[in-house]
């Protein structure tokens, strides 16, 4: 597993981490207890080295699977958790008592004293723009309950008001071959300040994994569970910024650009890897194969210049005029 610097911090972490929203064992089908014990181990004895939580997943039990977790390992682990979702803060409930207490609540569940990154979890635009949250962040830091604070963001712009926080550890942002716009967008400004980036949603919620069909039911529990008749989707969106059958579609076409040697979720995830502006790709696991077979995307070679070059050329006539929703 290969290491890259977490952008300023003076840490480097596994260019491969692993989302743990799945562990919650809610939005994304059942996971029991012992399952997501044997996800994360496969993931760390694969070399990952980066867990990503929030205290909205499963009501906070990702973080106290994560906890238990660590309680049975000796590697250094980066764990990233975020706030700012729960009811008592969003959407206009932001305090700094109430940034606090779900601080202190994470600390409980991770069992750490303290916590390696801090992130907003994708609070509203005005909210950013206020900046209250970051100063009350800085008084977490200071009080040694954080490390580093960053924001996990739904659009281009949000990202960018972030960014005028000079002390900012990081981003994490939506990118992935179907997400292009913030490889002009956003990454020289990001280079330029020495943020790390997390990319979140590599495989577009399993569209690029090319294993859904326009047939593909979800689970009642699975947040991608949709009304097929009107295409509305249960969290209000579409589904990975795209109408589900249309994205089928997409991905689909895509499978004539797949290297023979790979599958189309390394692909993907590789093409992710191949810009240093990422720090690291959070991709989730459902299963003890799938977060080995992540990991080994850190052992692939770069992808050809002239597969990115046409993986920029299908995004751009194919899949941007059909994104909804922020971006």
């Amino acid at each position: 597993m290969k290491k890259r610097p977490f952008g300023k911090t003076g840490i480097d972490v596994s260019e491969v981490g692993m989302g743990c929203w799945q562990l919650g064992g809610a939005d994304w089908g059942d996971v029991s207890e012992q399952q997501a014990l044997d996800i994360l181990a496969a993931a760390v004895d694969s070399g990952v080295t980066f867990l990503d939580a929030a205290d909205v997943y499963g009501s906070g039990r990702s973080e106290e699977l994560i906890g238990k977790f660590l309680k049975q390992r000796s590697e250094k682990i980066f764990v990233a958790t975020k706030l700012g979702r729960t009811a008592d803060l969003y959407p206009d409930k932001y305090t700094e008592a109430g940034l606090r207490a779900a601080t202190e609540a994470s600390l409980r569940r991770l069992g750490v004293e303290t916590i390696d990154l801090t992130q907003l979890h994708c609070v509203p635009l005005e909210v950013i723009r206020r900046g209250d949250v970051f100063a009350w962040l800085r008084t977490l830091q200071q009080e040694g309950k954080i490390r580093h604070f960053g924001a996990s963001v739904e659009s281009l712009e949000e990202a960018h008001v972030c960014l005028e926080q000079a002390d900012l550890a990081s981003l994490q942002i939506i990118f992935n071959i179907f997400r292009q716009r913030p490889i002009t967008e956003l990454f020289p400004a990001v280079k330029e300040k020495g943020v790390a980036i997390i990319a979140r949603l590599p495989l577009a919620s399993g569209l690029l994994s090319g294993k859904f069909t326009k047939d593909t039911v979800f689970g009642e529990n699975d947040h991608r569970s949709y009304n097929r008749d009107g295409q509305v989707f249960n969290v209000g969106e579409t589904f990975a910024g795209l109408p589900f059958d249309k994205g089928v579609e997409l991905a689909e076409e895509m499978k004539v650009f797949v290297p023979d040697a790979l599958s189309m979720g390394q692909m993907a995830q590789r093409w992710i890897l191949d810009f240093d502006e990422v720090s690291v790709v959070i991709p989730g696991a459902r299963t003890v194969e799938q977060a080995r077979e992540n990991a080994s995307v850190s052992r692939l070679p770069e992808l050809p210049p002239q597969l990115h070059e046409r993986l920029a050329r299908y995004y751009v006539s194919e899949v941007l005029p059909n994104i909804r929703g922020p971006y």
